[in-house]
């Protein structure tokens, strides 16, 4: 115990290296989008809103920004569906191969996206279709499988298997029991897979560029618009709302995953 006392200091001092090493260049993205001109260096030259004020003019923003709703909300909601099964399969049922089928799901983690994007870019030509905003759900959905089985897992293996079997002894049928008994106990799961495929999607770079065509996404226009220094103040004002939207979501999505844990060890 001493020698952990000992070492407690400097493990919080390499804690909060590593945490401003990941998050103190985000500070300054939020600093220079209120700057007034249009150099990224200190000192500012003033502060102003007009970065903000010239989002709501550029078309081409606002209709990435559509593209990304679509596919987010779209690969959000197939992604929870099909986690939805397969997490209830991994963690009631017993089957052969099982412990390879979760692997499987899990292999979008750990293989290169940009290996993942040039292979689907090939596969889907191959089979006649062109770039657009449904090669890109297809291929966010395949990256966001992972996340939203492994929430929804954690809530199936924290559901108590009893109230289902006491709602069969009651004359439940399997679909009545899974609509009134189990949804309703992992809806926190549910709207923390959700939102979290909804994040990972939004944010996505690599596939979307490679799958996107003529629809470019959101952050493939933000790509677009860094190679020009004039427009760099407005891609750090959208940035900024980025940021914003992306911590809101996360937090959403961390209290239902911790309301479900609650949930759960309450019953």
């Amino acid at each position: 115990m001493t020698r952990l006392q000992h070492l407690r200091p400097g493990l919080g001092s390499y804690a909060a290296a590593y945490l401003a090493f990941l998050y103190l260049p985000v500070l300054f993205l939020p600093v220079f989008s209120f700057n007034a001109g249009t150099i990224v260096a200190f000192p500012l030259t003033g502060f102003t809103f007009q970065w903000y004020e010239k989002l709501a003019e550029a078309d081409a923003l606002l209709g990435a920004l559509g593209n990304s709703l679509i596919v987010g909300l779209a690969t959000a909601v197939i992604s929870t569906a099909i986690g939805l099964f397969a997490a209830r399969a991994f963690a009631r049922h017993s089957f052969f191969g099982r412990g390879p089928a979760e692997g499987l799901v899990m292999l979008p983690l750990v293989i290169p996206g940009i290996i993942v994007a040039s292979s689907m870019l090939v596969l889907f030509i191959n089979m006649g279709l062109q770039p657009s905003l449904l090669t890109i759900i297809a291929g966010h959905v395949f990256l966001a499988l992972p996340f939203a089985v492994s929430i929804l897992k954690s809530s199936f293996d924290q559901f108590d298997g009893s109230l289902e079997e006491a709602a069969y002894d009651l004359g439940e049928t399997v679909v009545g029991t899974f609509r009134r008994v189990t949804l309703p106990v992992v809806a926190p799961g549910i709207v923390s897979s959700f939102l979290v495929t909804f994040t990972v999607s939004f944010d996505e770079f690599v596939l979307a560029f490679f799958l996107a065509g003529n629809e470019p996404t959101l952050p493939v226009y933000i790509w677009s618009q860094i190679r020009f220094p004039a427009k760099l103040p407005n891609t750090l004002a959208l940035g900024t709302l980025l940021i914003l939207g992306s911590i809101l979501l996360l937090l959403a999505a961390e209290y239902f995953r911790r309301r479900a844990e609650r949930s759960s060890a309450s019953r």
